[in-house]
């Protein structure tokens, strides 16, 4: 009997063994790992950027963690990421295709995809038609306008009133891009609009949190009703709406007269040659979740995070609004183009985007063929995680990297210099599709915003928390401005 229980422990052990995850020849070193878990361990806490911090003192600006069974090489700091990126983008641009964010996308669409002629040709078009908007007889600009306005009655509505500016921004960063895609914009109150919002809120939240982690790296988890259940619950519901719309577009467009990003989609369906082309309805309803989600979340944020720092830091406010006053004088309307006759408010605008920092893990990227970093070997099929807190907070790449401080981007002269360091939507072929319109609309918002108002953090709110919460996207926690928050600002 006993010899029986040692054999049975010896071959358990064994097995263990066996299921413990090894690091390939000049891998990158990391921690020590577990059968079946991996590294998981190392990632315990709640925002596990600080565990990932720690384990970079330990091992360096390339290490390695395994998710289970599968290896990740984490990158920090410019000179690697510049590598990985930029350098050898092409052997860094693949797509992990086994994680629950894929599940979720089922694969399709242009963000989540994998390197390829389907990426190719869905981010070619994409670009193309953000970049030039043939979309009817409005601009890219005009449309952001017109949404502004509706944010500007928000606020004189609520002077001298508690106000949610987290609601606020979030409608108005989903009702742009909902014009931009749909030709169609949602009261502040509708049902549609409160569902869209919703169903991405939850969705950022989950897709790099503990329950991600726990489903990219136990096998057969995705069976279990845990929280990760809810994420497919709302992709689901979304994809829903994009197929109605898609449906209601069929029937109402005149070809060759694009109302919207969906008119140019069923468009180019109409040239493609069937056979051949990457470009299909179901991909049309997964472009609608991508463009979105680019277009929405990284703006609402960034300019949660910014204007928690303008309400403190009155000081900053000011200066920027006497700017703004001399570039505007004797003008209604900011254009973009002003940007370049506003180099502190520039300044201050990409300051609000280096400390928000939203996607502080990127998307997550693949090795598509067998490559090195920094002298290490790195297999094919391994997942890619870029530390970009790294490079946004790196000590030597800004003049005050661990403070607000717009500073960091004006040189000597004033003038407004933008630091190699500074790419909070990554680097390279896969850096953010949303990138061009999130620039837009940051500026334009900020802008008009602080021309028509003074914002104060009111004297009851006590100490303000500028620590953000962890997911996919970081949030600042919820705040109001208060009674006094928002008073105008005498023409």
């Amino acid at each position: 009997m006993f010899i029986s229980i040692v054999l049975l422990w010896f071959c358990l052990g064994f097995i263990l063994l066996q299921l413990k995850p090894r690091r390939p020849k000049n891998f990158p070193p990391g921690p020590p790992t577990l059968p079946v878990l991996g590294n998981l361990r190392y990632l315990t806490s709640k925002n596990p950027l600080k565990d990932l911090e720690k384990l970079r003192q330990s091992y360096g600006d390339v290490y390695s963690l395994f998710l289970g069974s599968k290896p990740a090489v984490l990158i920090s700091g410019l000179k690697a990421m510049k590598e990985a990126m930029v350098v050898k983008a092409t052997d860094f641009a693949g797509r992990p295709q086994d994680l629950l964010i894929g599940d979720l996308t089922q694969r399709k669409g242009v963000i989540l995809v994998d390197y390829g002629s389907l990426w190719r040709d869905h981010r070619r078009f994409a670009l193309m038609t953000l970049r030039n908007f043939g979309l009817g007889k409005k601009s890219m600009e005009e449309r952001i306008h017109e949404e502004i306005q509706f944010t500007v009655k928000t606020l004189e509505k609520s002077v001298g009133k508690t106000l949610s500016p987290q609601v606020m921004f979030h409608n108005a960063a989903s009702n742009i891009i909902c014009k931009v895609l749909f030709g169609t914009r949602y009261e502040y109150d509708d049902e549609t609009l409160k569902m869209i919002v919703q169903c991405f809120t939850e969705l950022t939240t989950l897709a790099n949190g503990p329950w991600a982690m726990v489903y990219d790296s136990v096998p057969f988890v995705s069976y279990l009703p845990l929280p990760f259940k809810k994420a497919f619950r709302n992709m689901e519901m979304f994809m829903e709406f994009s197929i109605r719309v898609v449906k209601e577009h069929k029937k109402s467009r005149v070809p060759g007269e694009p109302r919207d990003f969906v008119d140019c989609y069923l468009d180019e369906l109409d040239k493609q040659d069937k056979q051949d082309s990457t470009f299909s309805e179901d991909q049309l309803k997964s472009m609608n979740f991508d463009l979105y989600i680019a277009g929405t979340d990284t703006t609402s944020n960034t300019l949660l995070v910014g204007f928690l720092y303008l309400l403190n830091f009155p000081h900053v406010q000011e200066r920027c609004q006497q700017e703004i006053d001399t570039v505007l004088e004797g003008r209604d309307q900011v254009t973009f183009e002003d940007r370049h006759n506003m180099p502190y408010v520039q300044a201050v605008i990409h300051e609000m985007q280096r400390v928000a920092n939203i996607l502080p893990l990127s998307v997550f990227h693949c090795t598509t063929k067998d490559t090195e970093l920094m002298g290490y070997s790195i297999p094919r099929g391994t997942i890619m995680i870029q530390n970009l807190t790294s490079v946004l907070k790196e000590e030597g790449q800004w003049k005050f990297p661990h403070e607000f401080n717009p500073e960091n981007f004006l040189n000597e002269q004033g003038d407004f210099v933008k630091p190699e360091a500074f790419m909070p939507f990554s680097a390279g072929p896969r850096m953010c599709l949303g990138e061009g319109l999130a620039r837009m609309e940051l500026f334009l918002i900020t802008v008009t915003l602080l021309r028509k108002f003074r914002f104060i953090w009111p004297e009851d709110a006590g100490e303000p928390d500028f620590n953000l919460v962890f997911g996919a996207i970081l949030t600042p926690k919820p705040y109001n401005m208060g009674r006094a928050e928002v008073q105008a600002v005498k023409q």
